[in-house]
């Protein structure tokens, strides 16, 4: 199996076509190895327009959401960033060389002590993992962006909050099968414009919090 075949298919027939064009998030996925964050079992998928299960009920995103995420947020190398669900860490990792310093939480301790070994593996030291359900706030801090990786019916207004003025917020809203990735970008301390970027999918962070439902 020739790995970096396999690299350039998957940027060339799967993360080009879905209009990830910067050329700083195209070198970025040839220099971080997914390959080397997806669970051994799985390792044959990497590269495949699929999600990949990670255990927990939690999974990797396909290549072309992960990169059409990181393109979207426009990170800066003086960024701060929170991650909301760090998984494997291989989203973690390419928000980590893009930005100053990524804070990723992630509710599963098992998945956050493995995403620890693969971000050390590839030398990434600018990343503070936590511990702890983030589904719906986490902390006090502002950030420069912030990324939540599961989906969420409603949006926690917590986390706009959470933006610094200028700050950007990647979000994937609504209920199954119809959700909308969202930029959120807070323009002012109390203005914030929404750009819906996209349909997708995904499975909903754990906790997340829940519109008020009519009952008959």
């Amino acid at each position: 199996m020739n790995l970096e075949q396999l690299r350039f298919n998957m940027i060339e027939q799967q993360i080009r076509p879905w209009d990830v064009l910067d050329p700083r998030v195209l070198e970025l996925l040839k220099v971080v190895r997914r390959e080397q964050f997806v669970p051994p079992a799985s390792r044959a998928l990497a590269f495949f327009d699929t999600d990949i299960p990670l255990g927990h009920g939690a999974s990797m995103w396909q290549p072309k959401l992960e990169a059409r995420a990181v393109q979207a947020l426009a990170l800066q190398p003086t960024d701060s960033v929170l991650e909301v669900g760090t998984g494997s860490g291989y989203l973690t990792a390419l928000l980590a060389r893009m930005a100053a310093q990524v804070t990723s939480v992630e509710i599963e301790p098992e998945l956050s002590a493995q995403a620890a070994r693969n971000l050390a593996t590839h030398n990434i030291g600018n990343v503070n993992l936590q511990v702890g359900d983030v589904a719906q706030h986490w902390g006090e801090a502002e950030y420069d962006a912030i990324v939540l990786t599961g989906s969420t019916p409603v949006l926690p207004p917590a986390y706009k909050q959470q933006l610094k003025v200028g700050g950007r917020l990647f979000a994937i809203v609504g209920d199954a099968p119809a959700m909308q990735a969202q930029l959120i970008t807070r323009t002012a301390a109390d203005t914030f414009e929404t750009h819906t970027l996209f349909e997708t999918n995904v499975a909903p962070l754990r906790n997340a919090l829940q519109p008020e439902r009519f009952v008959f």
